[in-house]
């Protein structure tokens, strides 16, 4: 199984960029998909994630601002970033648990990763 993200860019403060992330392989089943960032000298953390379901969960410094969502005919998630700010600059990793036979345990997979850099 591989990750593919893609939609990172150069933006200014108050644009948008919409980012994808596209699962390969063998897969039964994407049970959760999510998105996490990392800036420079900080740990990576959790930003947006979004179940089989549709149910979903952001962190709050993003709440109003992204917007998760996914097609699981594709095995892609996007994730809209509008009223992008100097501090969301960041490199984004899409993170999927993902079955490969019906009766096996989710396993976790990352993407590579795309750099999002917001300017003042």
């Amino acid at each position: 199984v591989q990750l593919q993200a893609s939609g990172g860019g150069l933006v200014q403060a108050g644009g948008s960029l919409r980012l994808s992330c596209a699962a390969s392989g063998r897969i039964f089943s994407i049970v959760t998909m999510a998105w996490y960032r990392q800036a420079p000298g900080k740990q990576r953390e959790l930003v947006a994630g979004i179940t089989s379901e549709g149910s979903t969960n952001y962190a709050d410094s993003v709440k109003g601002r992204f917007t998760i969502s996914r097609d699981n005919a594709k095995n892609t998630v996007y994730m809209q970033m509008n009223g992008l700010k100097p501090e969301d600059t960041a490199v984004y990793y899409c993170n999927f648990d993902i079955r490969i036979t019906w009766n096996d345990r989710p396993r976790n997979y990352w993407g590579q990763g795309t750099q999002v850099t917001v300017s003042s």
